[in-house]
């Protein structure tokens, strides 16, 4: 975009700003050490060692620096997240996984993994996924909080069979986190459309049970046995509703199981935070010594 010379040195602005780079003639390049540049090294003025410490670390320097600034930027900016990415609480507990095992339910909000606390589910750091992953006993405490009592378990996580070409699968309790069951849309003619439940309407409870992840509702559907008529307490536009609708066993697919034509919206409601640029390198930083320990844990 932009280059100038100042007292014989060139600086220069690129078109994309992907990180800086400072170069030195007599610092041999490619080009130089195949014989193909332009100016006899020998005719330069000598550096110092110390000058080619200098130069070699300016160009890492200004790239952190820039990302430095993209951190600023997200500060001030925000960037969106969902309440999938920030709770720690369980939504889904699979049956006969190893949660399920140990006597987790879904509710249960969970404050530390292996003795360490976790601040959200899923991703680096301090999350619940992470810490699973990295635990190396054969069993893992987990603190979690039940109706105001916190209590204590130990989970035994499994690792998922997986093919000679497929990558190794990693430790897991086999639980999912807790998000809204929103309705994405409505198959025509089902159950529920023919109940008057709508795109965005939010399933909060189902006979008086509350629902804590989507899949619940389909467990709830398999436990009544029947083709019985379901309550569902709805909110719909901040306002709640109570919708009776009897779930149905569709012609496709033909595995026999009653449904209400549901699609349910994936990851939660969105929302903005503003994360500041020191917590962003804390948390890079932290992503990165996590791996490197995981890579030589000999477990």
């Amino acid at each position: 975009i932009w280059k100038t010379k100042i007292n014989g040195i060139e600086y220069a602005l690129g078109t994309i700003p992907a990180g800086g780079y400072v170069s030195l003639p007599q610092m041999a390049t490619m080009e130089a050490v195949e014989g193909k540049t332009q100016s006899d090294a020998e005719q330069l003025p000598p550096i110092s060692a110390l000058d080619k410490i200098i130069v070699a670390f300016a160009g890492p320097l200004f790239s952190f620096g820039l990302a430095i600034a993209f951190a600023f930027v997200v500060w001030v900016v925000g960037r969106p997240v969902s309440e999938v990415e920030t709770t720690t609480t369980i939504g889904y507990v699979l049956t006969n996984g190893p949660a399920a095992k140990a006597g987790l339910l879904p509710g249960d909000r969970i404050l530390a993994v292996d003795g360490k606390p976790v601040k959200k589910f899923g991703g680096m750091g301090e999350s619940i996924q992470w810490r699973v992953i990295r635990s190396e006993d054969p069993s893992i405490p987990v603190l979690f909080v039940r109706q105001g009592e916190t209590n204590r378990l130990l989970v035994t996580p499994v690792k998922e069979a997986t093919k000679a070409w497929e990558r190794k699968s990693l430790r897991q309790i086999q639980i999912e986190p807790a998000q809204p069951a929103i309705i994405g849309r409505l198959a025509t003619n089902s159950p529920a459309a023919r109940a008057g439940l709508q795109p965005n309407d939010e399933v909060v409870a189902v006979n008086g049970l509350p629902v804590f992840h989507p899949a619940l509702v389909a467990d709830f559907i398999a436990t009544n046995t029947g083709p019985k008529e379901l309550k569902l307490k709805v909110v719909r536009d901040g306002r709640p509703l109570e919708v009776a609708v009897t779930p149905e066993i569709p012609l496709q697919p033909d595995d026999q199981r009653p449904r209400l034509g549901i699609v349910w919206s994936d990851g939660g409601k969105l929302k903005l935070v503003h994360p500041g640029p020191w917590e962003q390198v804390v948390d890079s930083v932290g992503a990165l010594v996590s791996t490197l320990d995981a890579l030589f844990s000999r477990k």
